[in-house]
């Protein structure tokens, strides 16, 4: 595990040692599931972002929705 130093704003800070405080969970440990949780979002949009310019630039294509479902045997 690495560390490292970060600079949290006053109301952050006193909000996230009022947490900790309340649940006897340490800072770290809501900071680093906070990190965990938008990194998964920002992951999701970058990927997102990345195939949609792929379908405009003619790199991908669609597929109707019931295609798929005709595809994977689902019923409409």
């Amino acid at each position: 595990m690495s560390a490292v130093s970060i600079r949290l704003p006053d109301d952050v800070s006193a909000r996230l040692q009022d947490l900790a405080q309340r649940t006897g969970r340490s800072k770290t440990f809501y900071m680093v599931e906070a990190i965990r949780e938008h990194l998964d979002d920002l992951e999701d949009l970058y990927l997102a972002e990345r195939e949609l310019e792929a379908v405009r630039s003619g790199h991908s294509q669609l597929v109707p929705l019931q295609e798929v479902m005709k595809r994977y045997g689902m019923a409409t």
